[in-house]
C-alpha cells in the first residue's frame, strides 16, 4: 500500500464523520456558513495558509511543501447541497427540511480534507505547493469562476500547473471503481427561452386571433429535427425541452406560449452553432405564422475537457494504486455538466469519477439528484489517498 493509501486509512474514521456532518446540514449556492465553519475545524491544527471568499463561503488552503518554491497543484472539492427532500433513512439525514445531498458533494469535501492532513504529513517532502479549493455554487450560480476571479489559481503566489478533482456517483458503476477520459469529459450545458407572441381570442374562433400554442408545439418538434440533419452525428448535442406553458382554460386562445429547453454540446463548434440555429428556427416559425418570438439563449457551464497528458497520468497513478480492475476509460462523453470546467479551461488538469454506491445491484441503484441517493462513504479514504497522490507525484514531474 502507498505511504498516501495508509495515511488516508489512519484519518479514514475523521474523515467519514466530517462527511456524516456536512450531510445533516446542506446549504444551497453560494451561501454556506455551516458547512465552511465544519471545513474550517476540519483544517485546525494543520499548517495552512487560508484564505476565505468575498462573493461566496469557499475556502482555499495553501500548503507549503518542504523543497522550496515549485510546481502548483490545486485540488478542488465543491460543498454545496440540492434542493431534494431526502428519502433516506440514515441516522445523519438531512436536518434541513427540503435540502439534501444527493450529489455527493459532502463526500467531495471529505476527501479534500482527507487529502490535506495526508498530505500535511508528507509537506517536508514536498517539491513545491498545494492549492485546496472548497467551493459553493457547482449546482447553481458557478462559483468556480467566482474563485477563479477572486484568485484561487494564483493563492500559492504563482500559478497552479495542475488541477484534480474527482465526483462520486451513486448508480451505474460497482463500489470503488474508477472512470474519465481524455478530451471533453462531459458537456456544456446552455438553457433556451421562448416566449411565442400571438394574439388572444375565443377558442371557437381561432380565425380571429394568433394562437401561440400550436407554434410552440411545432417549434419543439421542428428543433429536434435540425438537430439531426444540421449536426454531425459524431460531434453531438442534445437539445431537450422539459417545461411547455400556455393558455389558462380550454376554451381561451391565450397571448403568448412558453417553452425552456436545456441544449448539452461537447464542443465550441457545435455550441456557437446550436446557438444560432436554433434561435434563427423558432424566430423564422414564428414570422410564418405571422406570430413573433422572444428569445433567449443563456450560456451555461462551458465543456468539461481532460488534458490527455493528465489523463494518463491520472489512470496510471489509479492503476498503480488499485490496481487495473479498478478503472475504466468511458467510451464517451457524459451529458452532465460541471463547473469544473472553468478551471480545466485555464490549467491543465483532469476530472475523475468514482463509485460510491451503496447496493449491490449498480443499475437498479438510485442515482446522483435523487432523493433515494445513497453514498458509501467507505469510499473516502481511496478518494484522499488519490488526490494526495496525484498531488505528490505531479510535484515531483515537475513543471
Amino acid at each position: 500500500m502507498s505511504r498516501t493509501l495508509e495515511i488516508a486509512q489512519r484519518h479514514a474514521d475523521d474523515i467519514i464523520a466530517l462527511r456524516r456532518a456536512l450531510h445533516e446540514v446542506p446549504e444551497y449556492d453560494l451561501d454556506l456558513p455551516k458547512s465552511q465553519a465544519l471545513v474550517l475545524r476540519a483544517l485546525e491544527g494543520l499548517d495552512l495558509e487560508i484564505t476565505l471568499g468575498k462573493e461566496l463561503s469557499s475556502v482555499t488552503a495553501v500548503l507549503r511543501g518542504g523543497g522550496g518554491p515549485g510546481p502548483v497543484v490545486l485540488l478542488r472539492g465543491d460543498m454545496d447541497a440540492l434542493p431534494v427532500t431526502e428519502r433516506v433513512d440514515v441516522p445523519y439525514a438531512s436536518k434541513h427540511p427540503g435540502m439534501m445531498h444527493a450529489c455527493g458533494h459532502d463526500l467531495h469535501v471529505a476527501g479534500l480534507v482527507g487529502a490535506a492532513k495526508v498530505l500535511h504529513e508528507l509537506r517536508a517532502e514536498l517539491a513545491g505547493d498545494v492549492v485546496f479549493m472548497f467551493q459553493p455554487g457547482e449546482e447553481t450560480s458557478g462559483g468556480a469562476p467566482i474563485m477563479i476571479r477572486e484568485g484561487v489559481l494564483e493563492a500559492a503566489g504563482r500559478r497552479a500547473d495542475a488541477a484534480y478533482g474527482l465526483h462520486v456517483g451513486s448508480a451505474g458503476q460497482p463500489f470503488g471503481m474508477w472512470s474519465s477520459k481524455p478530451g471533453s469529459f462531459m458537456a456544456a450545458a446552455d438553457q433556451l427561452h421562448v416566449r411565442v407572441v400571438g394574439a388572444g381570442t375565443h377558442g371557437s374562433t381561432p380565425y380571429r386571433g394568433k394562437d401561440p400554442i400550436p407554434v410552440a408545439c411545432e417549434m419543439v418538434t421542428a428543433l429536434q429535427t435540425m438537430i439531426t440533419r444540421q449536426f454531425d452525428v459524431f460531434d453531438p448535442v442534445v437539445l431537450t425541452v422539459g417545461r411547455i406553458a400556455g393558455g389558462t382554460k380550454e376554451n381561451i386562445i391565450p397571448d403568448d406560449a412558453f417553452f425552456d429547453a436545456t441544449v448539452r454540446t461537447f464542443s465550441e463548434q457545435a455550441r456557437a452553432k446550436v446557438q444560432l440555429t436554433s434561435t434563427r428556427l423558432v424566430e423564422s416559425m414564428a414570422a410564418a405564422h405571422g406570430l413573433t418570438a422572444e428569445v433567449q439563449y443563456q450560456i451555461g457551464y462551458p465543456v468539461t475537457v481532460n488534458n490527455p497528458a493528465e489523463y494518463e497520468f491520472a489512470r496510471d497513478t489509479i492503476v498503480d494504486l488499485f490496481g487495473p480492475d479498478r478503472f475504466r476509460e468511458r467510451a464517451n462523453p457524459r451529458c452532465g455538466a460541471e463547473d469544473m470546467s472553468y478551471v480545466l479551461n485555464e490549467v491543465p488538469g483532469v476530472y475523475l469519477n468514482v463509485s460510491a454506491c451503496a447496493g449491490p445491484d449498480p443499475e437498479a441503484a438510485a442515482d446522483n439528484h435523487s432523493p433515494l441517493a445513497t453514498f458509501d462513504d467507505s469510499v473516502l479514504p481511496d478518494a484522499a489517498g488519490l488526490l494526495a497522490e496525484l498531488a505528490v507525484r505531479r510535484l515531483v514531474r515537475g513543471l
